[in-house]
């Protein structure tokens, strides 16, 4: 999977990959004396063609203090089947975590430890999954979280699957 050159943040809007490492780095030496985890989750949505927008989210969390993220959105061919969508997603989050630990200046921070958050959980129809997915990031060397402590995917990356701006139903009432 090819890595992103660009992200978002919802305070800084489209940035590069050296301005994430700054206000990754500038975050962190505000509490450097708190503990922090490093998350990457991804969660999919298809589009009307059948393709499927994949947001990948890193989330830096201040244990007890609040937490940044950052995230980005490809388009990806068309994935009809829920198992492909569940591993494109598990295998993006991978793929970014992987790619966060090639940056000299993350590796101090990250401390060879990445939380990868896969949106799948013990109810609905992705609970058949929960254990291959677990397995294959397991075995990547990373430490899995499903529903319902996967906020990275099931929350944040979630937040921005639709492209443009999201209509909640509480918006559309008030208009």
């Amino acid at each position: 999977m090819a890595h992103p050159d660009h992200f978002h943040s919802p305070t800084l809007g489209a940035i590069d990959q050296a301005q994430l490492v700054r206000r990754i780095q500038n975050f962190v030496a505000d509490g450097r004396e708190k503990n922090y985890r490093l998350i990457v989750g991804t969660d999919s949505l298809p589009n009307a063609n059948g393709q499927v927008y994949l947001v990948t989210a890193v989330v830096l969390h201040r244990v007890g203090n609040g937490g940044v993220y950052f995230w980005t959105r490809t388009l990806t061919p068309k994935l009809r089947i829920l198992r492909d969508r569940m591993y494109a997603e598990a295998l993006a989050s991978i793929s970014m975590a992987q790619h966060l630990e090639t940056i000299p200046e993350l590796r101090a921070l990250i401390k060879a430890h990445i939380e990868i958050h896969v949106d799948v959980g013990e109810i609905g129809p992705t609970r058949d999954m929960i254990q291959e997915l677990v397995g294959m990031i397991v075995a990547h060397g990373y430490e899995a979280k499903t529903k319902p402590e996967s906020f990275a995917a099931s929350k944040v990356a979630d937040r921005h699957t639709i492209p443009g701006p999201r209509i909640f139903a509480s918006q559309a009432i008030q208009r």
